[in-house]
């Protein structure tokens, strides 16, 4: 990184741009001293920052979107060392080699522990000689200083120290500094970064303007958030952390058509909203009138049940909430269990079956099997012959009750010999002669600690067997012969078949697959080492939000952590409207 070279004479009356670091807001004062003159390209791991063309002409390097998702994808991190989220090149960009091998041995320096006060000049210079690579020092230190959430005054310290040994601060070290400010809500110093940055760039990179929108919108010039995410919008598709952020503020203001606005955009550039964001919306609506703002609110329900989405138990109670909030809408919620019939202990009312009707089920057997078994992946992982030679062994035995991944299943409990799981699993359901067929792979037959011969053949007395090659992908097999044995038939395994669902050509398959998902495959669990495997049998009726018009329904999950489409909750929401 080099420093900023001395004003030219081409620049005669250059700017120079002071950052005022007022301890504890006192009057005494450090500079970083930021010529505007002098316009070096600063290069980081990630992106790069344009300089400011004195033509105009300064040409914004086209990005994709995986490109530009700096920020997470599951919201901000406070405690994340930024700017290492991502780490990738552009292709427009070309990256110093040297530079990789810095970002490479950053990580063994994760546990240095910053000063606990600002130091002075030659402190800062005397525990950069010692440190293992100085020419990472900086921004190792600022790593650890974001991880320790350290006070913003050594932060400043270190960074006028660099000013003032290196005549410039690198673009890098600017963000992370600005990460800190975020991190600790120093708002006048977010400004002040800002300002700085706006001046020295034409535009950022994605990583700071999501820290500058994050920081902004939590301040009291949340407005400004607004105007930067519209510059954004110039130049590449905000980051899912950005719209979050200006929704929130729109919210905390009461300004939920706006919030709403920004919501819509989010989900017209495919970013899936949090959950934290959506519940935002029902926190913040709290008590409000307006016919229109309830249909945006039931829209967010819905598309929790388009998408198979299930509300932790907080999100839940703060929809419950906004109900009984609605002025004269007389709603009233109760938590319950839903009765294995599908019929509601609450209002009585009966939900929806999670059987497909036969010409549903009919176009999603015709769609799997074009798009899912007969698709581009599959004979990437099984050949045609073998495929073909698996449909002749079904089309012979059919139809079969249940198909089991015996593979996925033979792993449910880790220090139980695998034959030994996938036995007790199809012990477990051979019972009432139920036709099993069992997915398995040939070295099953090959005699080895984990696959006993006598154990096999015995399992082989109780259900049909495929084996196919070691390498082959077991969910096409297992897809198929559940398909082809009917409606009635359903499937084991722990698999969550999120790839298959995504093959699937239009929204309308992926809802009946994942309806048929939700009402076809058995959950099996391991409560514990010695514990019997436990088998929670498909629902009946279909376990996604839905409503009457007077009353919702809707499935929640006690913790806030991801369930999978298979892992269906047993709470319920009810909602009635008296």
């Amino acid at each position: 990184m080099t420093a900023a070279s001395q004003p030219s004479e081409a620049h005669p009356g250059a700017e120079t741009f002071r950052l005022n670091f007022n301890k504890s807001r006192k009057k005494k004062t450090c500079v970083f001293c930021l010529a505007a003159s002098e316009l070096p390209v600063f290069m980081q791991h990630t992106h790069t920052a344009l300089p400011v063309d004195s033509k105009g002409t300064g040409v914004f390097p086209a990005k994709k979107r995986s490109e530009i998702d700096y920020e997470e994808e599951k919201g901000w991190n406070e405690n994340r060392e930024i700017p290492e989220g991502k780490l990738y090149f552009s292709s427009s960009v070309g990256a110093p080699k040297k530079r990789l091998s810095q970002v490479l041995s950053r990580h063994r320096f994760t546990n240095v522990q910053p000063p606990e006060k600002p130091l002075q000049a030659e402190e800062w210079n005397r525990l950069k000689e010692s440190f293992q690579s100085p020419e990472i020092f900086e921004e190792v230190m600022l790593n650890s200083m974001i991880r320790c959430n350290s006070p913003i005054d050594v932060a400043k310290s270190l960074l006028t120290h660099v000013a003032k040994s290196d005549g410039d601060i690198a673009y890098h070290l600017l963000v992370k500094y600005l990460a800190l400010c975020v991190q600790q809500g120093q708002t006048s110093e977010i400004h002040d970064v800002y300002d700085i940055m706006k001046i020295r760039f034409k535009v950022l990179e994605s990583g700071a303007y999501s820290l500058l929108i994050k920081g902004l919108s939590n301040s009291d010039q949340w407005r400004m958030a607004l105007t930067l995410l519209e510059e954004v919008k110039q130049l590449m598709i905000p980051s899912r952390g950005s719209y979050e952020s200006c929704i929130k503020a729109a919210s905390r203001h009461q300004e939920m058509n706006l919030a709403f606005q920004l919501y819509h955009e989010m989900l017209t550039e495919d970013l899936v909203p949090t959950l934290d964001v959506l519940q935002a919306f029902f926190d913040f609506s709290r008590g409000m009138k307006g016919a229109e703002l309830q249909n945006q609110l039931f829209g967010i329900l819905l598309y929790l049940r388009d998408n198979q989405i299930y509300p932790h138990k907080t999100f839940m109670q703060s929809i419950k909430l906004w109900f009984e909030s609605i002025p004269g809408g007389n709603w009233r919620g109760h938590l319950t269990n839903i009765k294995d019939s599908g019929q509601c202990p609450v209002c009585n009312h009966q939900l929806e079956d999670s059987n497909l009707t036969e010409e549903e089920y009919k176009c999603l057997r015709e769609r799997i099997i074009k798009d899912v078994i007969h698709g581009t992946d599959t004979f990437r992982k099984t050949s045609p012959q073998e495929f073909e030679a698996f449909q002749t062994f079904v089309e012979n035995r059919l139809p079969f009750d249940i198909v089991i991944d015996g593979l996925n299943v033979s792993h449910i409990k880790p220090r139980k010999m695998q034959c030994e799981n996938l036995f007790e699993a199809v012990n477990c359901l051979a019972k009432g002669n139920a036709r099993l067929l069992v997915l398995g792979r040939k070295h099953m037959l090959t005699k080895s600690p984990n696959w006993k011969r006598e154990v096999m053949k015995e399992m082989q007395n109780k259900a049909d067997f495929f084996f196919a090659e070691n390498i082959s992908e077991d969910d096409t097999f297992l897809l198929y012969a559940t398909l082809r044995s009917g409606k009635h038939c359903k499937f084991v395994t722990r698999d969550f078949l999120r790839d298959h669902k995504a093959c699937l050509s239009d929204s309308l398959t992926r809802h009946l697959f994942r309806k048929w998902q939700r009402g076809h495959q058995i959950v099996i669990s391991s409560s514990g080492e010695g514990q019997r495997l436990k088998f929670l049998p498909a629902l009946r009726y279909d376990c996604v939000v839905q409503t009457t018009g007077d009353t919702w329904h809707i499935p929640y999950k006690d913790t806030f952590d991801e369930k999978y489409s298979y892992e269906v909750p047993r709470k319920w929401l009810c909602i009635q409207q008296k």
